[in-house]
């Protein structure tokens, strides 16, 4: 997972790869309740694969799998592989933190750190050692830019990101997230605190995004889905019922328990 270049819109094989997600026959266990059972999911280099489907059948287990922050709950484990780059990420060698670093993520509550807005994009790049003034004015600009916030907040830089918007606090999230250059981004329900003004912001930033990353997004929004994402993995009491182009499953789904959902009968 070292040595891949992140520039914006590298399509090399290498840079693509570094951008891909695999999971195998992934089970996912809290105690002894067993939330996932079987995964089998491939989520597209700069795509945006959205995971649906009703409270409680896996979709956010899954989302945190991905970047092992499940890691932080006492009892639970998992069973099967998943692959960032072509890499094992639970393979014994694989520091969780250096993982998070290449798959972000965005919190379904805006949740910008207690300080300045300057300082909540500065914060990564400064860990990851970056201390000069002039490199983190352009880190900190750059990524303002593309979370399309910059023109809102560039004269009030050094105030208190709480004095924001929940729709400017989420996208001002998504920019502390790409200010340390991952390859994939995660996104658990980003928009369900959110107006339809801020949604449709969020949206049109996701779909700018993934010329430069991988996105899979959890959402109950069904219009979301079709609006933002390219695949669609519909997830039902811990398995997948069924994944495919978001366009296909929207129009004929194959199974009719993903008919029953998409068109409002459960869930």
């Amino acid at each position: 997972m070292q040595g891949v270049s992140t520039a914006v819109l590298d399509s090399t094989p290498e840079a693509l790869n570094a951008r891909r997600i695999e999971a195998r026959k992934v089970d996912f266990f809290y105690g002894t309740f067993q939330a996932l059972k079987k995964i089998d999911l491939e989520c597209i280099p700069n795509q945006v694969t959205a995971l649906i489907g009703p409270s409680g059948c896996g979709k956010s287990t899954f989302l945190r799998c991905l970047n092992r922050m499940n890691d932080l709950i006492d009892g639970a484990r998992m069973e099967g592989t998943i692959l960032v780059g072509g890499t094992d990420i639970y393979a014994k060698e694989v520091d969780p933190v250096a993982l998070r670093k290449h798959v972000g993520m965005v919190f379904q509550k805006p949740n910008p750190f207690p300080m300045s807005i300057y300082d909540n994009i500065a914060y990564g790049p400064r860990i990851h050692g970056l201390r000069g003034r002039s490199e983190l004015d352009a880190v900190v600009e750059k990524c303002l830019v593309k979370a399309y916030l910059w023109d809102e907040v560039k004269d009030k830089l050094h105030q208190s990101a709480l004095g924001l918007s929940g729709g400017q606090q989420q996208r001002l999230c998504i920019a502390r997230t790409i200010a340390v250059d991952p390859e994939i981004i995660l996104m658990d329900e980003p928009c369900s605190a959110l107006d339809p003004v801020a949604t449709a912001k969020i949206e049109d930033l996701i779909l700018e995004l993934k010329q430069q990353f991988t996105i899979v997004i959890v959402t109950h929004n069904m219009q979301q889905a079709q609006r933002a994402s390219d695949f669609t993995a519909f997830f039902y009491q811990g398995e997948i019922v069924e994944y495919n182009v978001t366009k296909e499953m929207f129009l004929k789904p194959r199974e009719q328990r993903t008919q029953d959902y998409i068109s409002g009968r459960f869930g």
